[in-house]
């Protein structure tokens, strides 16, 4: 049995190639896909294929507009989604990426932080599954394949 996870996260470290290995490690038929991880492409992307733009603004709103189309085609092909909530950056497309897998009724496991307990309890609540590290939710999808 295979399936597609969606890391949704902040892409500033290098949590999922940590969660790849131990999957691997794990020996969990995974296929991971995700957000861009390159931020500058990530930034760059709506200029890069659409040509300058004349504003900060109008270069967000293009490169927005295409980072969207990739997390949605990709978030739709997935069979669950995995979103991280670290405590370090601000975490806008990480709620957005996990509100959107849960109005959609993909199954979900949120990793946070105790210190993020309150500010996240709504969303957790909806998650079909909250737990605070990768490890646990490697523990949750390898209960998938007994």
């Amino acid at each position: 049995m295979d399936f597609t996870v969606y890391l949704a996260g902040q892409i500033h470290d290098d949590w999922r190639l940590d969660l790849k290995e131990k999957a691997k490690e794990r020996g969990l038929s995974l296929q991971f896909v995700g957000p861009q991880e390159d931020h500058e492409r990530s930034d760059m992307i709506g200029e890069q294929i659409l040509g300058e733009q004349p504003g900060k603004l109008y270069r967000d709103e293009a490169a927005s507009a295409i980072n969207n189309f990739r997390s949605e085609v990709l978030m739709n092909k997935a069979d669950f989604v995995i979103a991280l909530f670290g405590e370090n950056y601000k975490q806008w497309n990480t709620a957005m990426d996990a509100a959107t897998a849960i109005a959609w009724k993909k199954p979900t496991i949120i990793i946070r932080p105790p210190s993020l307990i309150h500010p996240l309890k709504e969303l957790s609540n909806k998650a079909n599954v909250t737990v605070e590290t990768t490890d646990q939710a490697l523990d949750v999808i390898s209960y998938l394949f007994e």
